[in-house]
């Protein structure tokens, strides 16, 4: 298991009117965030942001091409990105205590914070497809040319990791400065990690490893 410090490229926020930053996504233009009542579109290159949709946004996020997916309380509600309208929903598999969200092989991939573990959900009813055992809290999840990486934050400490998709074994983990937390996470599907800094209220960029 490879085992690193991460390398935090650039700092975003933190951002008037909001508090936290809870789950992360990204479109190919824009990163979202969601920040407890709202979801908040942001240009990665200015540090910008390019506005907002007033929808419940409580923790993970996920963009599956043309639609977003956001966990709301107990649910995940699938939202028109152009007008903010929430077009469907479906049960979220942790009851309330999810965390990450992501988008990847047609299906989705929620953390489930406490219970620490990630499952493969369907998007259209919500069933759950399998589960992957973690142990750490799971705060963040997401897919980058086919690999399966999570977020921890436990005692204080983050670690964001590559694990084996069928069994759950950690192959790498970059581990955050002591007090940095991940509160999600999301690749840009190339070099770039994004992570919400919880009650920070600021967003990271750290460098993907090759």
């Amino acid at each position: 298991m490879k085992r690193s410090a991460a390398h935090i490229v650039r700092e975003y926020g933190p951002f008037t009117g909001v508090d936290q930053v809870h789950g992360v996504t990204y479109d190919g233009e824009r990163v979202w965030f969601a920040s407890g009542d709202k979801l908040v579109a942001l240009d990665p290159d200015s540090g910008i942001t390019q506005g907002a949709m007033d929808v419940a946004a409580h923790a993970g996020t996920a963009f599956d091409g043309r639609y977003l997916f956001q966990i709301a309380e107990r649910r995940i509600q699938k939202i028109d990105p152009g007008t903010g309208r929430v077009l469907a929903s479906i049960p979220a598999p942790g009851n309330g205590g999810d965390s990450g969200l992501a988008w990847a092989e047609g299906t989705l991939w929620v953390g489930e914070y406490r219970e620490r573990k990630i499952h493969q959900v369907d998007p259209d009813t919500g069933a759950i497809l399998r589960t992957i055992e973690s142990n750490r809290f799971v705060t963040g999840v997401t897919w980058v040319d086919g690999e399966l990486w999570h977020a921890t934050w436990e005692g204080n400490e983050s670690e964001l990791r590559h694990i084996d998709a069928r069994t759950g074994e950690v192959l790498e983990k970059l581990e955050m400065p002591a007090g940095t937390v991940v509160s999600g996470l999301e690749s840009d599907g190339h070099n770039t990690f994004f992570c919400g800094g919880g009650q920070s209220g600021k967003l990271r960029a750290v460098r993907r490893p090759r």
